[in-house]
């Protein structure tokens, strides 16, 4: 469940020119996206040419959860946890027909999204995407669900299906709104009874994704924050929202201090880089539950304010701390 999805980097568009007054090469103005083609085609701008030059800018997006409530939490749904949803609040309030719009790590045949025989929208985080924003891609999907006739999968490719300009999700969410994930033991969510109204095909699909997902509890007492079982050992997951270079100059100056670790036997192993947020992982014996892990984990935040206070340069111990820290990353995303 953290593995690295590729996301595509268009290329830059390429700039049409045409004969300007003084004879020079002039940008020729693109035309409105509900306009006709230049092509002569017939189409809209946008159903045209303006497609393959929609995805062209799209560049690839670092953070594309900046902005929402819960960022970290984003990140760890669609990077680190298997089994989770949160109810999500749009800006304009739920559509006629649509009783609720959940988030959801997963959903069953890796559908990109559901619109379930009530009308409620279940949206699939974990999926590929075809563009460098992931936001942007999401909250195509949303659209298209929400338009969706009930009982109906979202499957990949197409396009938006509203007559309107690419949005973000940051575009359709309520920003003010909180962001709660619940984390589940397993995937029966996906329906609300997995015994006797769950296809065949989605029976397979639940029990695949059950057998594969690894325990993880979401800890209480601090932000972002996921415990998971192992067979050799448990681990701590922290999605943190600081500056890079900062957090790695405060990881460095508690690592140098002897206090980076969540008690005996435990041990900042590394961290994973994600949309833009770095995510430390400690390494837990396996004794060691979600439970034990809030008073401990509490008290290393607090730590850990204090050093990203601390403007002072690094030692040259904290130094070598900070290296074998940053050699230690993995980039998910």
């Amino acid at each position: 469940m953290a593995k690295k999805r590729p996301q595509t980097k268009a290329t830059k568009p390429q700039t049409r020119t045409g004969a300007g007054a003084a004879g020079a090469n002039e940008p020729v103005p693109v035309v409105g996206a509900r306009e006709p083609c230049p092509c002569g085609s017939g189409r809209r701008y946008k159903a045209c040419h303006g497609r393959a030059a929609a995805h062209a800018v799209t560049e690839l997006v670092h953070r594309p959860f900046e902005g929402l409530a819960g960022e970290s939490d984003w990140v760890a749904l669609r990077e680190l946890v298997p089994a989770a949803t949160v109810e999500l609040t749009l800006k304009d309030g739920l559509p006629e027909g649509v009783p609720s719009v959940t988030l959801a790590t997963v959903l069953p045949m890796a559908w990109p999204a559901l619109r379930r025989d009530d009308g409620s929208v279940l949206l699939g985080l974990q999926n590929d995407t075809p563009s460098g924003d992931l936001s942007r891609d999401l909250a195509t999907t949303l659209r298209k669900a929400l338009a969706a006739e009930p009982g109906t999968p979202v499957t990949a490719g197409g396009t938006d299906t509203a007559d309107a300009e690419p949005v973000r999700l940051q575009d359709l969410l309520d920003a003010d709104a909180a962001f709660e994930p619940v984390v589940h033991a397993g995937f029966e969510f996906w329906v609300p009874d997995s015994k006797e109204q769950a296809s065949p095909d989605v029976a397979a699909s639940l029990e695949r994704a059950n057998a594969a997902a690894i325990p993880t509890v979401k800890l209480a007492g601090v932000d972002a924050a996921y415990w998971c079982e192992t067979p050799e050992k448990n681990h701590l997951r922290w999605v943190m929202p600081h500056a890079e270079e900062r957090l790695l100059d405060a990881l460095a100056r508690l690592h140098a201090a002897g206090s980076s670790s969540l008690g005996e036997g435990t041990r900042l192993v590394g961290s994973f880089r994600a949309h833009g947020l770095m995510v430390p992982v400690w390494d837990l014996p396996t004794s060691m539950g979600a439970e034990e892990c809030e008073k401990p984990a509490a008290e290393f935040a607090q730590r850990l304010a204090a050093a990203l206070a601390d403007d002072a340069p690094l030692t040259p111990e904290e130094r070598r701390a900070r290296g074998g820290l940053t050699n230690r990353q993995v980039t998910l995303s």
